[in-house]
Protein backbone atom coordinates (compact mmCIF):
# COMPACT_ATOMS: atom_id res chain seq x y z
CA UNK A 1 0.00 0.00 0.00
CA UNK A 2 2.84 2.36 0.83
CA UNK A 3 4.49 1.67 -2.51
CA UNK A 4 1.29 2.47 -4.42
CA UNK A 5 0.77 5.57 -2.29
CA UNK A 6 4.28 6.92 -2.90
CA UNK A 7 4.46 5.95 -6.58
CA UNK A 8 1.09 7.58 -7.24
CA UNK A 9 2.25 10.79 -5.59
CA UNK A 10 5.43 10.75 -7.65
CA UNK A 11 3.45 10.19 -10.86
CA UNK A 12 0.70 12.70 -10.10
CA UNK A 13 2.25 15.50 -8.07
CA UNK A 14 5.62 15.95 -9.80
CA UNK A 15 5.78 19.67 -10.57
CA UNK A 16 3.06 20.48 -8.01
CA UNK A 17 4.95 19.27 -4.94
CA UNK A 18 8.58 19.79 -4.04
CA UNK A 19 10.92 17.10 -5.43
CA UNK A 20 12.62 16.68 -2.05
CA UNK A 21 9.29 15.49 -0.61
CA UNK A 22 8.58 13.11 -3.49
CA UNK A 23 12.13 11.75 -3.65
CA UNK A 24 12.79 11.47 0.10
CA UNK A 25 14.43 8.05 0.64
CA UNK A 26 12.30 7.57 3.79
CA UNK A 27 9.00 8.34 2.04
CA UNK A 28 7.95 4.70 1.61
CA UNK A 29 8.99 3.83 5.16
CA UNK A 30 6.93 6.70 6.59
CA UNK A 31 3.90 5.68 4.51
CA UNK A 32 4.31 2.06 5.65
CA UNK A 33 4.10 3.26 9.27
CA UNK A 34 1.04 5.40 8.45
CA UNK A 35 -0.76 2.48 6.78
CA UNK A 36 0.17 0.08 9.57
CA UNK A 37 -1.38 2.47 12.14
CA UNK A 38 -4.44 3.12 9.96
CA UNK A 39 -5.14 -0.58 9.57
CA UNK A 40 -4.34 -1.86 13.07
CA UNK A 41 -4.81 0.92 15.65
CA UNK A 42 -8.30 0.73 17.24
CA UNK A 43 -8.60 4.52 17.21
CA UNK A 44 -8.91 4.30 13.41
CA UNK A 45 -11.60 1.61 13.37
CA UNK A 46 -14.06 4.06 11.78
CA UNK A 47 -12.02 4.17 8.55
CA UNK A 48 -12.98 2.16 5.49
CA UNK A 49 -10.13 1.03 3.28
CA UNK A 50 -10.08 -0.77 -0.05
CA UNK A 51 -7.31 -2.00 -2.30
CA UNK A 52 -7.43 -3.06 -5.92
CA UNK A 53 -5.25 -5.72 -7.50
CA UNK A 54 -4.54 -6.43 -11.14
CA UNK A 55 -2.80 -9.68 -12.10
CA UNK A 56 -1.75 -10.17 -8.48
CA UNK A 57 -0.22 -6.70 -8.09
CA UNK A 58 -1.64 -3.94 -5.93
CA UNK A 59 -2.53 -1.01 -8.22
CA UNK A 60 -4.82 1.21 -6.16
CA UNK A 61 -5.91 2.19 -2.65
CA UNK A 62 -8.76 4.20 -1.16
CA UNK A 63 -9.78 5.24 2.34
CA UNK A 64 -12.68 7.15 3.87
CA UNK A 65 -13.38 8.21 7.43
CA UNK A 66 -15.68 10.56 9.28
CA UNK A 67 -15.11 14.17 8.24
CA UNK A 68 -12.19 16.05 9.68
CA UNK A 69 -13.33 19.50 8.62
CA UNK A 70 -14.91 21.66 11.34
CA UNK A 71 -17.64 22.90 8.98
CA UNK A 72 -18.59 19.44 7.68
CA UNK A 73 -22.18 18.89 6.61
CA UNK A 74 -21.33 15.54 4.99
CA UNK A 75 -21.08 12.11 6.58
CA UNK A 76 -17.81 10.77 5.11
CA UNK A 77 -14.58 12.18 3.76
CA UNK A 78 -12.47 10.58 1.05
CA UNK A 79 -8.94 10.90 2.38
CA UNK A 80 -7.11 8.57 0.03
CA UNK A 81 -7.59 7.60 -3.60
CA UNK A 82 -4.45 6.62 -5.44
CA UNK A 83 -4.19 4.49 -8.57
CA UNK A 84 -0.98 3.80 -10.46
CA UNK A 85 -0.86 5.86 -13.66
CA UNK A 86 -0.90 2.85 -15.97
CA UNK A 87 -4.37 2.02 -14.61
CA UNK A 88 -5.88 5.50 -15.05
CA UNK A 89 -8.99 5.29 -17.21
CA UNK A 90 -9.47 1.59 -16.47
CA UNK A 91 -12.33 1.97 -13.99
CA UNK A 92 -10.01 1.20 -11.08
CA UNK A 93 -10.56 4.52 -9.33
CA UNK A 94 -14.34 4.32 -9.65
CA UNK A 95 -14.32 0.78 -8.24
CA UNK A 96 -12.24 1.91 -5.28
CA UNK A 97 -14.46 4.90 -4.53
CA UNK A 98 -17.60 2.76 -4.74
CA UNK A 99 -16.02 0.22 -2.35
CA UNK A 100 -15.50 2.81 0.39
CA UNK A 101 -18.18 5.38 -0.40
CA UNK A 102 -21.65 4.29 -1.55
CA UNK A 103 -23.14 6.62 -4.21
CA UNK A 104 -25.89 7.93 -1.91
CA UNK A 105 -23.45 8.97 0.83
CA UNK A 106 -22.75 12.66 1.34
CA UNK A 107 -19.02 13.22 1.24
CA UNK A 108 -16.17 15.62 0.72
CA UNK A 109 -12.57 15.44 -0.42
CA UNK A 110 -9.57 17.66 -1.03
CA UNK A 111 -7.92 17.59 -4.45
CA UNK A 112 -4.78 19.27 -5.75
CA UNK A 113 -5.36 22.30 -7.94
CA UNK A 114 -4.50 22.25 -10.72
CA UNK A 115 -5.29 18.60 -11.24
CA UNK A 116 -7.91 18.69 -14.02
CA UNK A 117 -8.00 14.91 -14.53
CA UNK A 118 -8.84 14.18 -10.89
CA UNK A 119 -11.27 17.10 -10.64
CA UNK A 120 -13.14 15.90 -13.74
CA UNK A 121 -13.24 12.36 -12.34
CA UNK A 122 -14.72 13.55 -9.04
CA UNK A 123 -17.25 15.73 -10.89
CA UNK A 124 -18.50 12.61 -12.69
CA UNK A 125 -19.13 11.11 -9.23
CA UNK A 126 -21.22 14.13 -8.22
CA UNK A 127 -18.59 16.17 -6.36
CA UNK A 128 -18.55 19.94 -6.84
CA UNK A 129 -16.06 22.57 -5.62
CA UNK A 130 -17.52 24.43 -2.65
CA UNK A 131 -15.19 27.44 -2.90
CA UNK A 132 -12.92 26.38 -0.05
CA UNK A 133 -9.20 26.04 -0.66
CA UNK A 134 -5.98 25.67 1.30
CA UNK A 135 -2.27 25.30 0.72
CA UNK A 136 -0.70 22.18 2.25
CA UNK A 137 3.04 21.58 1.92
CA UNK A 138 3.16 24.08 -0.94
CA UNK A 139 0.30 22.44 -2.87
CA UNK A 140 -2.97 24.31 -3.40
CA UNK A 141 -6.01 22.11 -2.80
CA UNK A 142 -9.70 22.71 -3.31
CA UNK A 143 -12.50 21.02 -1.44
CA UNK A 144 -15.16 19.20 -3.44
CA UNK A 145 -18.44 18.13 -1.83
CA UNK A 146 -21.20 15.70 -2.78
CA UNK A 147 -24.59 16.14 -1.08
Amino acid sequence: MARVHVTSWQQTYRGLMRDEVLDDPDFVTRREAMWRRSLTDPQYADRQTAVLEHDGDLVGIAMTAPPGDDDATWSRQLYVLYVLAEHHGSGAARSLVEAVLPPDTSAALWVADPNPRAQAFYAKLGFRPDGTDLVDDGVREIRMVRS
